[in-house]
């Protein structure tokens, strides 16, 4: 389709971000390039899901998506065990805002916890934002066959794209605002990802119409991807026409047969509409685009203890929306989504979501070519 994806060594250049490895594959196997989130899997994990990859790709690029958030409270405290972070980080945890999610709970009738179970709900997601896990990760990432890197939260420390080329393995970055795509440019990556404020989880608030071309022009001949709403041919085009090489999609992928996503979640999905997310500090203390549900909205509350900062509140988020979700109070239980959702209304094969990306895109540049014409003289 162009040249960047014939760089890459793909048909189409469609980015798919998901954490279901079964997603990752079948994009790869359609022509775009899937890309496996590993911010809840142990090292050894991230080992097995990506030689499961090798051998379900059928000998297509795949790439991985790690957190390396900036500021951290591990990193601000000075915590460099990752065996014993999370416990560290709990302590930090005050009672007040444990209260007010116990408080919630009640009222939606969530049954208490068991002394034992009254942890971190999600295994090592609490390690993986931090700099000590987000470390064994990387590792983890430079001993598999990943044809590239994405730091999802903050531009790659230049010893970390200095590894990642020297395995051959190209690196990309998210960033929201031109100046963030200026100093990432600067690490040596490959290619910047602009995520507009439209975007699902940890996103900027500039529009898709402006920050794209700023960020395409501050980085100069860095290939830029576009992010943030995108989920249709119609969407690549406009994107591509405001000077990306590229889509990197993500929410679109949660209502597809492959996804897991639980049955109930995707048949909220299918009903929502744009201005059913919101962007909140509520999961993970840091703005992410997500559901709107009660938990965002007790945080969100003036009245209420406020946020945490990463990763303190996505501590507090994992363990008492757990608690919700084993308890069938699904209301409580809220997921990343952008805006895109409203166009997420029925469930499809992850190639035929590619398939109608490409076609629709190719009839709209047809369209748009066939209809604009400059005047003669």
């Amino acid at each position: 389709m162009n040249k960047f994806a014939s760089d890459f060594g793909i048909e189409y250049p469609i980015f798919a971000f998901s954490h279901c490895r079964d997603v990752v594959a079948a994009v790869s196997r359609a022509g775009g390039v899937g890309v496996l989130g590993i911010l809840a899997m142990q090292p050894e994990q991230i080992a097995i899901e990506m030689k499961w990859l090798d051998d379900n790709c059928a000998g297509k690029p795949y790439g991985v998506d790690v957190v390396i958030p900036v500021r951290t409270v591990d990193r601000e405290s000075g915590l460099t065990d990752a065996a014993a972070v999370t416990d560290d980080l709990a302590a930090m945890i005050p009672a007040g805002h444990r209260a007010y999610a116990e408080a919630l709970m009640e009222k939606f009738g969530v049954p208490p916890a068991p002394p034992a179970t009254h942890q971190d709900g999600h295994g090592f997601t609490t390690a993986g934002f931090t700099a000590a896990g987000g470390a064994q990760q990387i590792d983890a990432v430079l001993e598999g066959n990943a044809s590239f890197l994405v730091s999802a939260l903050g531009p790659p420390p230049a010893d970390i794209v200095e590894a990642a080329h020297r395995k051959g393995i190209k690196v990309g970055t998210l960033v929201g605002k031109p100046h963030q795509a200026a100093r990432s440019a600067a690490t040596g990556v490959d290619f910047i990802i602009a995520q507009s404020y439209e975007a699902a989880a940890h996103t900027g608030e500039i529009g898709s119409m402006v920050l794209i071309p700023d960020v395409v022009d501050a980085v100069g001949d860095v290939p830029v991807l576009a992010a943030g709403g995108i989920g249709t041919g119609r969407q690549m085009a406009a994107a591509m026409c405001l000077g990306a090489k590229g889509v990197w999609t993500g929410s679109i992928w949660l209502t597809t047969h492959e996804s897991g996503t639980d049955p109930w979640m995707m048949a909220r999905m299918c009903e929502m509409t744009s201005t059913d997310t919101v962007r909140s500090k509520a999961q993970t203390g840091k703005p992410n685009r997500q559901m709107r549900t009660p938990w965002t909205e007790a945080w969100d509350d003036p009245q209420g203890p406020g946020c945490l900062p990463m990763p303190l509140q996505y501590m507090l988020f994992a363990e008492y929306t757990d608690r919700a979700r084993r308890a069938g109070v699904n209301e409580l239980v809220g997921s990343p989504v952008g805006q895109i959702v409203s166009r997420m209304n029925r469930v499809r094969s992850v190639s035929e979501v590619v398939y109608e990306i490409v076609e629709e895109y190719a009839d709209t540049m047809q369209r748009v070519s066939s209809e604009f014409s400059l005047p003669e003289g």
